[in-house]
């Protein structure tokens, strides 16, 4: 059977590719091994320019070269390195001697070649590809993605500031709010989540077997190996990797920075769960109309439909991007003694997990942007719940000291459809200054609304 994404395992890589085309390039075993050839080639070009004997300047040329190996890295070259594999059946030498392949004819770089991977181990390379990976597929990708909901949840919420709507506590009738300010609650939310997402330190180690330079210092003990490797992981690319350094580790990072990341991730998930259904129940009491496309099915049966799917697909996608970062956040952090390989074969889900959530932000956006308000259905909702008003009134019985106030609005309203009519024989019968009388009377769901249209419109 030849490969195509009709016969992809993953919908990722099947039925949804065209819509992860980003992700791809940054999160893919390509990208993991782009990164591997940038880290590699990063630390040979450093450890040139160290000014150990054995090992000369590079000229600008064989540093240009270098440089375009990694610019230029394409799927040929990392089916290369595959067909290298096949062979070494490790991955990361794999890489190693792709490189060298590519010394042929360059005498400079042949006569250095045994510094490709000096003193390094396998996870030297992994850790600082994947950071790599990570902080490409956040800020590429991930934050843009949120990024782009906030800016259009952030303009419903201003269009939508003065708009009344009844708000259901348990489901039941409450306090009128505004569906502006509804919007602007989950804004908030979310670019704090993105905030968070944004701030965590992407982290990498480049200190050999088991974090102690052991192989660095047996061929030269009186060098620094610790600052040096602090200067390859920190200094901006190209000729550096632009990391946070990490001094400690066994023979992996520790991977704590990556818990840290996916849970701020799956926290920026889970708010944007409860928005999904939110706007389903929504649409499901027509406050939301959805916008017809030419030729779209919402049923096979029934063709009345037009079913709230964007909203269904991100819900069902955030879940399932949840269930792998979650489990990622708890076993990555995790090895026994100085390794063991159980994060690995986990690692090269990463971009799994992120995929699903990249997919799930898509499908946000495609979803609100078929949302019309039905200001029509909002106000029937909000002219049939005078109940709401009990709330408004006892609170100013309370002010003026009417005994009972609770009490007597419950008495009035509660399990009951309170009327206009009843409420305002109830409220001209108080006894409280007349302005106030006055101004609950001219109250009505619709207007009670707080500071709602404030809120929202201050976002």
């Amino acid at each position: 059977m030849s490969f195509s994404t009709i016969n992809a395992l993953s919908p990722l890589d099947g039925r949804y590719a065209s819509k992860l085309s980003t992700l791809r390039p940054l999160m893919s075993e390509q990208g993991y091994m782009h990164r591997r050839v940038q880290v590699e080639i990063a630390w040979f070009i450093a450890l040139s320019d160290a000014k150990f004997a054995e090992f000369k300047p590079l000229s600008p040329g064989a540093r240009t070269y270098l440089l375009g190996l990694i610019k230029n890295f394409s799927e040929a070259d990392a089916a290369a390195i595959k067909e290298i594999e096949k062979t070494t059946n490790h991955d990361v030498k794999a890489v190693e001697y792709w490189i060298k392949s590519k010394f042929e004819a360059r005498p400079e770089l042949q006569g250095a070649s045994e510094f490709v991977h000096f003193a390094c181990t396998s996870e030297d390379i992994n850790n600082t590809s994947h950071a790599l990976q990570l902080r490409a597929g956040r800020d590429l990708v991930v934050l843009p993605g949120l990024d782009r909901l906030v800016l259009k949840l952030r303009e419903m919420a201003h269009a939508y500031a003065e708009v009344p709507m009844l708000s259901r506590t348990h489901g039941q009738t409450a306090s009128p709010t505004t569906v502006g300010k509804e919007i602007a609650n989950i804004v908030v939310r979310l670019q704090t989540a993105c905030d968070r997402i944004a701030a965590v330190k992407i982290l990498a180690k480049m200190n050999g077997a088991v974090g102690n330079y052991n192989a660095h210092l047996s061929a030269w003990p009186d060098f620094d190996w610790e600052a040096f490797s602090r200067k390859v992981v920190e200094t901006p690319e190209p000729l550096g990797l632009g990391l946070t350094f990490q001094p400690y580790s066994i023979q992996i990072e520790p991977h704590d920075y990556m818990a840290e990341l996916f849970d701020a991730v799956a926290r920026a998930n889970t708010i944007l769960i409860d928005f999904a259904r939110d706007v389903w129940g929504y649409v499901s009491v027509g406050y939301f109309k959805q916008r017809l496309k030419d030729g779209e099915i919402g049923s096979s049966t029934m063709p009345h439909k037009v079913n709230p799917i964007d909203f269904e697909n991100a819900e069902g996608n955030l879940g399932l991007a949840n269930a792998l970062l979650r489990h990622l956040s708890e076993k990555l952090p995790i090895s026994r003694w100085q390794r063991d390989l159980t994060d690995s074969t986990v690692l090269r889900n990463m971009g799994v997990a992120l995929g699903y959530g990249a997919l799930a932000y898509t499908s946000l956006g495609v979803g609100l942007g078929k949302l019309e308000l039905n200001r029509e259905a909002i106000d029937e909702d909000l002219n049939a719940s005078w109940e709401v008003l009990a709330e408004p009134i006892q609170t100013v019985m309370r002010r003026y000291g009417v005994q009972g106030a609770y009490e007597k609005l419950k008495e009035a309203t509660r399990g009951k459809r309170v009327t206009t009519e009843a409420l305002h024989s109830l409220i001209k019968s108080l006894e409280i200054p007349e302005p106030e009388r006055q101004r609950l009377l001219a109250m009505t769901p619709a207007s009670y609304v707080g500071m709602a249209a404030t809120l929202a419109k201050r976002v």
